[in-house]
Formats: C-alpha cells, structure tokens, sequence
C-alpha cells in the first residue's frame, strides 16, 4: 500500500516554481547572479506581456509560475505589433542594454518559458505574433505561405 502525500497548496508550488524558473535562465543565460537573471525574466516577459493577447496570453498565463504570470497579465497590451527584432530593439531601449545582450537575454528567458507553456501553445503565439519570434522562442523560422 502506497501513501500518498497531501497536495502542495499552489501558493507554494508557484513560489518554487518561479524559483527553479529563475534557476533555470540563470544557467541557460549565463547570469552570474540570481538577481541578474531575475531582473531579465522581469523585463523580457513584460515585453511579452505588451505584445500578446487574446486566448494565448491567458493560457501561457495559466502555465507560468504565478509571479512570472503576474508580470505577463499586469501590462497593457499594445497596438504596435513589433517584429521580433522591433522587439529586442524596444526592450534594450527600455533597459538601456545593447542589442547583442537584450537579444541574449530575450533568447534565454522565451526559450525557458517555450517549455513551460509546451509546444502546441508556443506555437500558437509565435503564429500570433509578427515574424521573428520563432528565433527568440528557440525555434526556427519558418516562412509563412502567402
């Protein structure tokens, strides 16, 4: 017989998971500090949060760790569709980065949260978004048929 152990409450499991989502763009990114990779996750899935809408947002929502998912919903999405690179170039403006490293950091953070939203969904926000995501989300670029 075989006991099972009571169900973590989900403030607890969110937590846990934004830290091993923290952990796991560190590595990935080659962050020297928790604080660093925290502070790229922030921007990068805020940027997103500016650009996607409708079912998609609310499904990667629901998929992310709760803080990430709360940094995602908390913006206001834009009516300036950005290409993937208009993206990079918004965010290092934002953050004062270069492009080189904003595109490093945008690579690291879509490429965690492309795992964690899985493949059907991420492929239905890159499908949302103009072209160029495909690279930051890890995957390759595909043309799309006319």
């Amino acid at each position: 017989m075989t006991l099972l152990s009571p169900p973590v409450p989900p403030a607890q499991t969110a937590a846990a998971t934004f830290e091993q989502m923290l952990e796991k763009v560190r590595y990935e990114g080659a962050y020297p500090t928790r604080t660093q990779a925290e502070g790229v996750v922030r921007r990068v899935i805020a940027g997103l949060g500016r650009q996607l809408t409708g079912a998609e947002r609310m499904e990667l929502a629901a998929r992310l760790p709760q803080e990430a998912a709360d940094i995602l919903t908390s913006q206001i999405p834009t009516d300036r569709h950005l290409t993937g690179w208009g993206f990079v170039k918004d965010l290092a403006e934002r953050s004062g980065g270069s492009l080189a490293t904003t595109r490093w950091d945008t690579g690291s953070v879509l490429g965690v949260v492309a795992r964690l939203a899985g493949d059907d969904l991420t492929t239905r926000i890159i499908g949302q978004l103009p072209d160029g995501y495909a690279l930051l989300f890890g995957r390759a670029q595909l043309v799309r048929a006319a």
